[in-house]
C-alpha cells in the first residue's frame, strides 16, 4: 500500500464526534478480531480491515465524509492516504489521530472490553496535574 501521508488531514476524537453527528462514516481498518474485542459505538461505521483494504476500498462512497480509524492512528493514516491517492476528496477523508486508544481515554462510546487498550500510550490526554485539559483532544 502506498504511503503519501502529507496529503491526509487528521482530526482528534472530539472532532470525530462532530463529524459523526453531521453524518460522517467511520471506517475502521482494524482486523475483525480487534473489532470483536472492542468496537466504536457510533451509528455509521464500516469495518474494512487493512489487510483487505486495497481490494475493498471501492465499497466506500466517494461523496461521503469518511473518518478512517484504527487502534492508534497509524494504519488508518495509511488507509486514508490510499483513498486520497485513489481519487477520494482530501477534504472529505480524514484520519482520526491516536485511534481507539485516545477514543477510550476520552471516554467516548464503545462496545466491548476497554481493557484491551487501557494501558496503551499515545501520550497523555491530561495536563501535568492529571486533570483533563480544556484543549485536550
Amino acid at each position: 500500500m502506498e504511503q503519501v501521508q502529507s496529503l491526509v488531514n487528521e482530526i482528534c476524537p472530539t472532532s470525530t464526534q462532530a463529524w459523526v453527528k453531521r453524518g460522517a462514516i467511520l471506517v475502521d481498518v482494524r482486523e475483525r478480531e480487534e473489532v470483536e474485542q472492542l468496537a466504536f459505538d457510533v451509528p455509521a461505521i464500516v469495518n474494512i480491515p487493512l489487510s483487505e483494504f486495497e481490494i475493498r476500498y471501492k465499497e466506500l462512497a466517494m461523496d461521503k465524509e469518511l473518518v478512517i480509524v484504527c487502534r492508534s492512528g497509524s494504519r488508518s493514516l495509511r488507509a486514508a492516504g490510499f483513498l486520497i491517492n485513489h481519487g477520494y476528496d482530501p477534504v472529505k477523508v480524514v484520519n482520526m489521530k491516536h485511534g481507539m486508544i485516545r477514543w477510550v481515554q476520552r471516554d467516548f462510546p464503545t462496545k466491548g472490553d476497554r481493557a484491551v487498550v487501557a494501558d496503551a500510550g499515545t501520550g497523555s490526554c491530561c495536563n501535568h496535574s492529571g486533570k483533563k485539559g480544556s484543549g485536550c483532544c
